[in-house]
C-alpha cells in the first residue's frame, strides 16, 4: 500500500515538473518573440543602423531570411537581396572602391572557393583570396567569409589591431560590429575567436 502511495506521488511530482518545464519554455519562447517584435518596432526595415565610409549599413529585421526584393545601384548593378548580408558587401565594393564583381551571385560561403590557390584571383568575384592561418594579414576594407552555417555569412574588415580586427556586417540584427581575435604564428595570420573564417578577399 506504502508503495503504491509513493508512485502516485512520484508521478504526481514529475507530471508537475513537465507542467513547469513546458510552462518556461512557452514563456521563453513568448519573451523571445516579444523582443524581436520589440526590435522590428524600435528599428524598421530598411532603416540605417551603422555605416562605414560613407555606405550605410540597413536593419533587415530579428529574422536573418527577411528579404525585401532585389537592390540596384542607380546605373543598374545588382547589390543583392535587401537587406541580406552579402547586399552590404556587394553595395560596400561598387559604391565606395568601384568594384564590380563579374559574378556577384550565391551565398555568401560561395564567395570562397576552396580550389584556389593562396594569393591567387578568385575569378568569379575579381578579387585576391587569402586562406585563414596562411601568409597574408587581413587589412581593412578585405572581406572576411564565413562558412560554417548552411548560407555563410559575410563581413568587412573596418579596423585591424595588433591582436584583434574589428568587421562591420548586416543582417546580424543590430549588431553591426563585432570583434575577433588576431594571432600571428611565425610568418602565418590566424583569425578566430567566438567564430572562424575560412578566409578573406581584397581587391589589390
Amino acid at each position: 500500500m506504502r508503495l503504491e502511495v509513493v508512485i502516485v506521488k512520484k508521478k504526481k511530482v514529475l507530471k508537475f515538473i513537465t507542467i513547469l518545464l513546458f510552462l518556461g519554455c512557452v514563456i521563453g519562447y513568448t519573451s523571445y518573440k516579444g523582443y524581436k517584435k520589440y526590435e522590428d518596432n524600435k528599428n524598421g526595415i530598411g532603416e540605417t543602423i551603422d555605416a562605414f565610409n560613407g555606405v550605410e549599413v540597413y536593419y533587415n529585421g530579428s529574422e536573418y531570411g527577411n528579404v525585401h526584393g532585389k537592390h540596384y545601384s542607380k546605373d543598374g548593378y545588382y547589390y543583392g537581396y535587401e537587406w541580406q548580408c552579402v547586399e552590404f558587401i556587394k553595395r560596400y565594393y561598387y559604391d565606395y572602391l568601384g568594384h564590380e564583381m563579374p559574378d556577384g551571385y550565391g551565398n555568401a560561403k560561395d564567395f570562397f572557393d576552396n580550389s584556389i590557390p593562396q594569393g591567387q584571383v578568385n575569378e568569379k568575384r575579381g578579387l585576391v583570396q587569402y586562406r585563414n592561418g596562411h601568409n597574408e594579414m587581413p587589412k581593412v576594407n578585405d572581406i572576411l567569409i564565413f562558412n560554417d552555417t548552411t548560407y555563410g555569412h559575410i563581413v568587412i574588415i573596418s579596423e585591424v589591431g595588433d591582436d584583434y580586427i574589428e568587421v562591420i556586417q548586416q543582417n546580424m540584427g543590430t549588431q553591426t560590429r563585432d570583434k575577433f581575435q588576431l594571432k600571428k604564428d611565425g610568418n602565418n595570420y590566424y583569425v578566430g575567436g567566438h567564430r572562424t573564417p575560412v578566409g578573406w578577399l581584397r581587391k589589390e
